[in-house]
């Protein structure tokens, strides 16, 4: 990750601005298409054939800013890209939709796979079945898009136990009131040549009340990750589980288990609940991950948990599809858009409580605490502003560190 510091800042971000600029302008040209033409909308970035396949670029960019204070100089402010995501997409609605993603900032892959429908392949809705490289079921923030996120970072414990993406086949099971997700991610290694191992993983929930703005979405989830020597003669398997003080562009972490070795698997487990009512909403997760070690090594446990609440001050409420929130372009199945009810947009308040113990026996990981408080500004279906301010408090061993935390970020996304 590049981060721009010093007298460098401002060339960067020159730099920074005139790539969002020239993003901005991809919806120009579409200003005489149509009378009813809805700038904040309907970005010529795609096409749609006549029997509904679609076509287009995938795009995500990001900018952020973070500045610390009470941090006994541990910290060092920070502005750069988080995410810059470049891909093509491919869907037919009801039928199948492949994408392939690349993130130029972080120099690894997204999402890249094929996705089919069975009820519009073979005309019986058997599930979906995707094969290729996509996010591991255990931790509900974790799978939520990266656009549609309600705070800048994920919480503690989402960072530390979540395992991210690999590369394998799924299948999901999508009813109203019922969503049942398995995966074999068989693929040795990531896409990046990274991670060597494999993954059994599976999540379900029970949805009773499933209706536009009124929800409530009770699941579970677990994995288990087999690890894997690199190559031939290396260094035995290792894990480690850490997390940020829900600052993406800081390398520091307050709380750390430190590596781990001679370890041969990680079980994770999960908990997670959301209630929409309205412009309300209320969503919280439990995570644990245990990894087992071999060679004489204790086994080490790690948890920890969030909760948080939002509103909507124009009224509009979360979107919620094939058991997850969505953003405000296309989700679900029928790929419909949503929009906000205002032309200026939609703008939500959120609060978030966050908590991760990495202590176990001899291993003084630390515990850490963090309190959220956000706001974000939707424009349209493709533009948002976000802004968070975190206090921290850790305690690792005799040092504590509780460092306060601003943050915003824009983001283009279509």
């Amino acid at each position: 990750m590049t981060v721009a510091t010093g007298r460098s800042r401002a060339k960067a971000g020159v730099s920074q601005g005139s790539l969002c600029a020239a993003l901005l302008l991809l919806g120009l040209p579409a200003a005489g298409l149509a009378a009813d033409y809805d700038f904040y909308s309907n970005w010529p970035t795609h096409v749609t054939a006549s029997d509904g396949t679609d076509f287009g670029l995938a795009v995500l960019y990001q900018y952020d800013i973070n500045e610390f204070s009470q941090d006994d100089g541990r910290f060092e402010d920070a502005h750069t890209n988080r995410r810059r995501y470049l891909g093509l997409y491919l869907r037919k609605p009801g039928v199948y939709d492949a994408i392939a993603q690349y993130d130029y900032q972080a120099r690894q892959w997204a999402d890249a796979f094929v996705r089919l429908r069975s009820g519009g392949v073979i005309g019986e809705d058997l599930g979906n079945f995707r094969l290729g490289y996509s996010k591991t079921p255990v931790g509900f923030e974790g799978v939520t898009s990266t656009s549609a996120t309600t705070f800048v970072e994920s919480a503690l414990p989402t960072q530390a136990v979540w395992e991210g993406r690999r590369a394998g086949i799924d299948w999901a099971w999508i009813r109203p009131h019922v969503v049942i997700n398995i995966g074999d991610y068989f693929w040795r290694k990531d896409f990046d040549g990274n991670n060597p191992g494999s993954t059994w993983a599976g999540r379900a929930a029970w949805v009773p009340i499933n209706r536009p703005e009124h929800v409530l979405h009770l699941g579970v989830s677990a994995s288990r990750e087999n690890l894997d020597w690199a190559a031939e003669g290396s260094v035995p398997p290792s894990a480690r589980i850490r997390a940020r003080p829900e600052a993406g562009l800081t390398p520091v972490r307050l709380v750390d288990s430190g590596s781990l070795s001679y370890s041969k698997r990680v079980d994770r487990q999960g908990l997670e609940a959301l209630w929409i009512d309205g412009p309300w909403s209320m969503q919280g997760e439990y995570m644990q991950a245990r990894v087992s070690r071999y060679n004489g090594k204790p086994d080490y446990n790690s948890g920890g948990f969030y909760v948080f609440t939002t509103w909507t001050l124009t009224g509009e409420a979360r979107y919620y599809s094939d058991g997850n929130v969505g953003d405000r372009r296309y989700t679900g199945r029928d790929q419909a858009a949503i929009r906000p009810a205002h032309a200026w947009g939609a703008v939500e308040v959120a609060v978030r409580y966050s908590e991760l113990d990495l202590n176990d026996g001899a291993i003084t990981g630390g515990r850490e605490h963090d309190w959220t408080l956000g706001a974000n500004w939707y424009l349209g279906e493709h533009l948002k502003l976000q802004a968070n301010y975190v206090w921290a408090f850790s305690d690792r061993g005799n040092l504590q560190v509780d460092p306060h935390i601003f943050e915003m970020r824009a983001q283009i996304y279509f």
